[in-house]
């Protein structure tokens, strides 16, 4: 069965690439938004790990990481950061926020695809 990510980035672009270096072994479902991912993480949705993008319109995303690591239900889900902004305090704070992993834009989906598996075993 496959691991299960769950992708928000307000940029269709980026979940096409991730998509096309992913579906092979993942169960992919993306949101263009964390609002519309929350609703669906309510619903009884649980992906094995999440990425999500910072700057996004509505909710960023380190207000929708926030959320997760303040919800007993969703906390111990992990989640990789993806962001344009190379800012060392802002990589320093998420992570300290719970984050497990921080990605700058562009990056290499082969690389991301590395980083996912180390942290969701199989």
């Amino acid at each position: 069965m496959k691991k299960k990510i769950l992708l928000i980035d307000d940029k269709e672009s980026i979940a096409k690439v991730v998509s096309i270096y992913l579906s092979a072994e993942f169960d992919l479902t993306y949101f263009e938004h964390p609002i519309k991912a929350i609703a669906w993480l309510q619903e009884g949705n649980m992906p094995d790990l999440i990425i999500s993008d910072i700057r996004m319109p509505e909710m960023r995303g380190d207000e929708f990481l926030h959320y997760l690591k303040n919800n007993a239900l969703f906390s111990p889900i992990p989640v990789i950061m993806l962001s344009s902004e190379e800012s060392t305090t802002e990589r320093i704070r998420l992570l300290e926020e719970g984050a497990d992993d921080y990605i700058l834009k562009p990056f290499n989906p082969m690389e991301l695809k590395i980083r996912i598996k180390k942290i969701i075993k199989e």
